[in-house]
């Protein structure tokens, strides 16, 4: 499976915000593009995308920007792929011709069914906050593994 860059980079703008989400700050695209080393004009795309999704709301004005939505913990990792991976959520395409149907339909049962399946509810497992509170964590040097 590969996820989009629109997809990593949407997840991570969102693990940035949900940082900031108890301010009472706007985020600028500007400032999410410099810290985190992502083309403005690429994550205008993306928070188009999210905006249209519910996800993000836009503020107009001198102190505009972007805010969540909602709480961190009431977004999942699942919901932002929705909003920009449209290809990740479509339904398998054929691989063999009609004449081989049984196998195309054991295929899909077995395999392309159970691992949409699982992707979804990996995603779907796992919040914004999950994501902003793990990469606090690691960033404070929290990540240690001790042997004795």
């Amino acid at each position: 499976m590969r996820f989009s860059a629109k997809g990593r980079y949407a997840i991570a703008a969102l693990i940035y915000m949900a940082q900031k989400a108890y301010t009472e700050e706007q985020i600028t695209i500007i400032s999410i593009a410099q810290t985190l080393g992502i083309s403005k004009i690429y994550l205008e795309q993306v928070f188009s995308m999210l905006k249209r999704a519910n996800i993000v709301i836009s503020l107009k004005g001198s102190q505009g920007g972007y805010k969540l939505n909602m709480s961190p913990e009431r977004i999942t990792a699942g919901d932002i792929a929705r909003a920009v991976e449209t290809s990740l959520f479509e339904k398998t395409e054929t691989s063999v011709s009609k004449e081989a149907d049984s196998i195309e339909k054991a295929m899909d049962e077995l395999v392309w069914n159970k691992l949409d399946c699982a992707v979804a509810v990996t995603l779907d497992d796992v919040t914004l906050r999950e994501l902003a509170e793990r990469s606090t964590s690691i960033k404070n040097g929290e990540n240690f593994m001790f042997f004795i």
